[in-house]
């Protein structure tokens, strides 16, 4: 899970992403659509909870799924926000689409893992030691949740078939990337706020645990994702700097992966301050995107 700074800041470059890929004209709309937020209990596979916030009424609605970060720490689990970025989510439902944060087992009350007391938590995020890690694993397993959100919602009938849309942060954007290995055929776009796993060994910044494994599991990502994706990433993220990020786009693309790389410059300390709703890296991402995945136009339907 990110320090709450970059929780911060990922939070509004989603709100910042979110506002460019929808037509301005229907931001008057949008700022009266009455929405209503929910907390689900998803009778999955593997049952979960989720934060649902959606317009009124009764759909069906295109889907956005935000997959959220993880920590390796139990205490932190415990604590964990119920949901990550509710104005981002909150937004997309005003722009009429229906959104699901699921929470990952492992986190709240099921956090509890004291092992010489015979307890263990559901947790199911971990990639083992950095001499060995297994960063495919848990970002496929993530992955499965959204597949199995997808076929929930549709056969709820909650939702439009073939017009959802993946958000992840950190381990939540490493669990998208490993989504586009996949191809669901539902998916139209993914977009990824400093994606990976294994950053930050021992509070040290720029640590990674194992990068060299790292980008050649997103190598493999790449070689079976086909899926119109864009990546975002700080340059003063510590958890994922340019350096690593370059190298996992460069293996992603020459892999076959598609996916669109934007690096947004510097903001004060760790990302400190906001960006700019102009800013020419995000209007350039807009237009790729939008481009490529068909996002501006033919999203939902923006009529009262």
């Amino acid at each position: 899970m990110c320090q709450p700074s970059l929780r911060g800041l990922v939070t509004t470059l989603l709100l910042l992403f979110a506002n460019l890929i929808t037509p301005s004209r229907a931001e008057d709309q949008a700022a009266s659509r009455p929405i209503q937020e929910e907390i689900w209990a998803l009778p999955l596979p593997l049952p979960m909870f989720a934060y649902l916030v959606r317009p009124v009424g009764d759909g069906p609605f295109p889907l956005a799924i935000m997959n959220h970060g993880v920590s390796l720490n139990p205490t932190d689990r415990s604590f964990f926000p119920l949901v990550e970025f509710r104005d981002a989510a909150k937004w997309f439902a005003k722009r009429g689409y229906l959104v699901v944060a699921p929470i990952g087992t492992g986190y709240g009350a099921a956090a509890i893992d004291i092992p010489e007391h015979g307890l263990y938590g559901p947790f199911f995020s971990k990639v083992g030691k950095c001499s060995n890690p297994n960063f495919r694993a848990p970002g496929l397993a993530v992955a499965q949740i959204d597949l199995w959100i997808i076929d929930y919602m549709t056969a709820e009938k909650r939702i439009v078939p073939k017009d959802v849309v993946v958000v992840g942060q950190s381990a939540g954007g490493w669990a998208s990337i490993a989504l586009s290995s996949l191809n669901p055929p539902q998916v139209k776009a993914i977009i990824t706020f400093a994606a990976g796993r294994g950053g930050r060994v021992g509070g040290k910044p720029n640590n990674n645990c194992a990068p060299d494994t790292l980008v050649e599991a997103t190598r493999e990502f790449g070689r079976t994702s086909r899926v119109p994706m864009l990546w975002i990433y700080i340059e003063n993220d510590t958890f994922f700097g340019p350096a690593l990020s370059k190298r996992m786009h460069e293996a992603f693309t020459a892999a076959g992966g598609k996916a669109e790389y934007r690096l947004v410059p510097p903001f004060g300390n760790e990302g400190l301050h906001r960006l700019s709703r102009r800013h020419p890296d995000l209007v350039a991402a807009r237009d790729e995107i939008s481009r490529r995945a068909g996002m501006i136009g033919n999203g939902p339907n923006l009529d009262p």
